[in-house]
């Protein structure tokens, strides 16, 4: 693996070699790579280059440095979307050929919090309803759901009936779910929602935060999801403004 060009920069070289090999499968996932002192070795270059190289691909998911362990390959994300289409998880199960479930944890009206009375719109005394589910696909883990809706759009004492929650809006209350603002970000470890999700205390989240609005622009559902990010990969399509 020795390094023939220097017109870029080094660490980028070891990134291009190293997703190369993986590529190939000489590298697989699971596979814990050479310690930074022997692929410096190897490329005959320093260790803070190696380093570096390393710290740009566990930033892009590709390796995963456990600390006092090593650094390993990472599966590849079985599900990659853009989020420029608004979709549901059940859409998002079913486009890939697998059969979506749920595994209800929590469902009931409750007092919403401050912020949520701000985020929502709410009256004076209006309850929420509160859905905490585990999304699955064939049977295994997949997604952590919270989702809010407003008391005031629902029938009394209504409750989640069915897999998918913008199904279920469109056939209890006739609302369909028309746009969403989305903010993507990460989280470390959280042991209730992690642990449902059988990911492991080294693996960070990918959470999703949506505000959904109705064709009248209100705001009528609020929801927080979250991804094991070795098995998501969320993108975003692009391109430059003349």
């Amino acid at each position: 693996m020795y390094i023939e060009s220097y017109q870029k920069s080094r660490y980028l070289i070891i990134m291009d070699k190293l997703k190369e090999e993986i590529e190939k499968g000489n590298l697989t996932p699971g596979e814990k790579l050479p310690s930074e002192t022997e692929l410096a070795k190897n490329f005959k270059v320093s260790r803070s280059t190696v380093r570096e190289a390393l710290r740009v691909l566990e930033q892009e998911n590709i390796v995963t440095k456990k600390h006092g362990i090593g650094t390993f390959i990472n599966q590849k994300p079985l599900y990659s979307n853009g989020i420029e289409e608004l979709f549901s998880v059940t859409d998002l199960i079913q486009r890939k050929g697998y059969t979506p479930g749920t595994k209800l944890i929590f469902s009931d009206y409750i007092i919403p919090t401050k912020h949520e009375i701000q985020k929502l719109n709410l009256k004076d005394n209006e309850k929420i309803l509160l859905v905490k589910r585990i999304r699955t696909s064939n049977g295994d883990p997949l997604v952590y759901c919270i989702d809010k809706i407003p008391q005031n759009l629902l029938p009394n004492e209504c409750k989640l009936d069915r897999e998918s929650i913008f199904d279920f809006l469109e056939a209890k209350v006739n609302i369909k779910i028309d746009y969403a603002t989305t903010s993507i970000g990460t989280t470390s470890y959280l042991p209730e929602i992690s642990e449902a999700l059988k990911s492991d205390i080294e693996t960070p989240l990918l959470v999703l935060k949506q505000s959904h609005y109705d064709e009248n622009d209100r705001l009528v559902l609020y929801s927080v999801n979250y991804f094991r990010s070795d098995n998501f990969d969320f993108h975003v399509f692009r391109k430059r403004l003349k």
